[in-house]
């Protein structure tokens, strides 16, 4: 399964216990589903738990049961239908709307007064028109509806909640999104899916530890580079010096100096200064080098 999928799986877990909830929960539903019209109420989802949840969540908001339930030609997703317009009266009085009168959908606040209705309602939006990306790919949980009232009326409920998402339209859809994986936990647990939380967390521990891992290996290599391209810039200065005056003309120390460059190639400075004998500091040897590569850089090019 996706990783979406395992979040709607985990969210149907969440128990139907009070019905001003399971209310709001298909509220949330409904405003985010397929079609919610005076003429046809339908849910299609590919979710095997949501399916399961859908005919308990109707009977214990509305008293009602769908009156027909279709799969589709691949069989991987199923669409819950009411077409009955009694039924469908009935579902809209609860939210306060008439079923025969022309309308723009909109988010019966009232109905979400208390806390626990505005998570469920959000969970039921989730549930039927979210969705979030594999956090080992990257970060973005979005709530799709096709809406524009439900959706700018849906950001109210997450600002009251404390979250603040971001708005954008695609494809004829109004999108209220979150990229912040801590955002995302917070929701997500908010809702009751914690152990998915705890999957973008842990994947997010990951992808840091590997971009650590990444910076270091890459830093270690930037110094390894430049530690090779000093060396050999020492040793370009002493050949130099060895070809146009000899090296025992230089005084005793940077003489030495050379002599242990030339021995150790690829040593570091702090390496050399430990093979110095005696031993010397980091300081010292470099500032000795750094003479040798003066008097190279002061000689005539013949």
């Amino acid at each position: 399964m996706s990783f979406s999928a395992d979040v709607k799986a985990e969210l149907c877990r969440v128990p139907l216990t009070k019905s001003c909830c399971a209310l709001a929960e298909a509220y949330g539903v409904l405003l985010f589903c397929a079609s919610f019209t005076a003429r046809e109420l339908r849910i299609i989802t590919g979710s095997k738990e949501f399916a399961e949840r859908l005919p308990r969540l109707f009977r214990k908001a509305f008293s009602i049961s769908f009156d027909r339930v279709e799969d589709n030609s691949s069989g991987s997703k199923r669409s819950f239908l009411i077409t009955d317009t009694q039924k469908i009266a009935d579902i809209f009085s609860c939210f306060g709307y008439d079923a025969g009168s022309s309308l723009a959908h909109h988010v019966n606040l009232g109905i979400l007064s208390e806390e626990c209705c505005r998570i469920s309602f959000i969970r039921g939006a989730f549930l039927a028109g979210g969705s979030v990306t594999d956090p080992e790919k990257r970060y973005h949980l979005e709530f799709a509806t096709g809406h524009l009232q439900v959706s700018r009326e849906t950001f109210s409920v997450f600002l009251e909640l404390g979250f603040q998402p971001k708005e954008v339209v695609r494809s004829g859809n109004y999108i209220n999104y979150f990229k912040q994986s801590e955002v995302m936990e917070d929701l997500l647990t908010t809702l009751g899916a914690p152990v998915s939380a705890m999957a973008i967390m842990a994947a997010k521990v990951e992808k840091d530890m590997r971009n650590d891992i990444n910076r270091k290996v890459n830093c270690d290599s930037a110094n390894a580079d430049k530690i090779v391209s000093a060396a050999q810039g020492q040793l370009d200065a002493i050949r130099r010096i060895e070809r146009v005056q000899g090296l025992q003309d230089l005084p005793e120390k940077l003489y030495e100096t050379a002599l242990l460059r030339v021995a150790n190639p690829e040593a570091s400075l702090s390496d050399l200064a430990m093979l110095s004998d005696p031993p010397v500091t980091k300081s010292c040897l470099g500032h000795r080098l750094r003479k040798l590569v003066e008097i190279a850089s002061a000689m005539p090019d013949n």
